[in-house]
């Protein structure tokens, strides 16, 4: 098996496939000791908790047509960043493996900022109605 890594971070050490075999499975994501591996189709994914930044969950509302009426699915997301720039959307399971895995990433990935970024204060000069005047 051939894995791909995320960053441009080379393997630390030859014992990839020891630790994808040992890791934790949630879904398609397996959390190791250092990295974090997923699966898309055929290939396999890592990325050292150290190149994490920011770690967030994202819902998309999925509309369906069902038998009695008309209804959403809620589809979870795991959301990768490193310094501003998105590098992975990952599919999980449902909303209770969701909340796992961050609780998770948590502990193994200290130095990454989990959850939506904090609200800039906006001043009187950065509203809409003070551009237009």
């Amino acid at each position: 098996m051939k894995f791909y890594p995320l960053t441009n971070a080379a393997p630390a050490s030859a014992d990839l496939a020891s630790e994808y075999a040992a890791a934790r499975e949630v879904g398609v994501i397996r959390l190791g000791t250092d990295r974090l591996f997923f699966r898309s189709k055929r290939k396999h994914y890592y990325i050292p908790y150290s190149d994490i930044t920011r770690c967030y969950r994202r819902v998309l509302m999925v509309p369906a047509r069902l038998c009695c009426g008309r209804g959403s699915f809620d589809i979870e997301h795991l959301v990768l960043e490193q310094e501003g720039k998105e590098l992975a959307q990952i599919q999980l399971p449902g909303t209770r493996a969701a909340k796992v895995l961050m609780d998770e990433l948590q502990a193994l990935a200290p130095q990454s900022q989990f959850g939506k970024l904090p609200q800039a204060a906006e001043g009187p000069e950065d509203t809409p109605a003070a551009a237009q005047a």
